[in-house]
């Protein structure tokens, strides 16, 4: 039964590894290759002032982009967050913690969903009363609520 199972597997990935290898054909243009290259401009590193403005200018007059990514993170989102997958740490990562507590979650499922759950509880109260919610974003701590 071992040998069957061997050499099916061994038949498999070999047809699967035959259909993928022949399937795709790619041909790379040099000419167009360097067109593109030398249609872009030279940005000199060195000068700070030429490169942030640069950067402005991809990123449009009005740095929409940099907005959205800056902007304040709302309770109500990590409540629904801590409320759905508080036990992975999701509702910790869309606040900006370390990398660290994360893994801590994930690892320890929430502290075992206590501390998922004592999250919950602090960001209701936060949804509910609308305190200082400042705190909690960037908080680097396992125990978001231990100060």
């Amino acid at each position: 039964m071992k040998k069957l199972f061997a050499l099916v597997f061994c038949f498999a990935v070999l047809l699967v590894t035959k259909s993928h290898a022949t399937t795709a054909e790619y041909y790379v243009d040099a000419v167009s290759v360097e067109q593109t290259l030398n249609s872009g401009d030279q940005l000199d590193v060195a000068n700070v002032e030429q490169a942030a403005t640069a950067l402005e200018s991809l990123m449009g007059q009005g740095n929409e982009m940099t907005k959205v990514m800056a902007g304040d993170k709302k309770p109500v989102v990590a409540f629904i967050l801590a409320w759905v997958v508080g036990f992975l740490g999701i509702h910790r990562a869309y606040l900006g913690t370390a990398g660290g507590v994360i893994v801590g979650y994930i690892l320890t499922c929430g502290g075992l969903g206590i501390v998922a759950l004592i999250d919950w509880i602090v960001l209701l109260l936060e949804v509910i009363e609308e305190k200082n919610f400042d705190k909690y974003v960037n908080n680097k701590k396992f125990f978001m609520f231990a100060n």
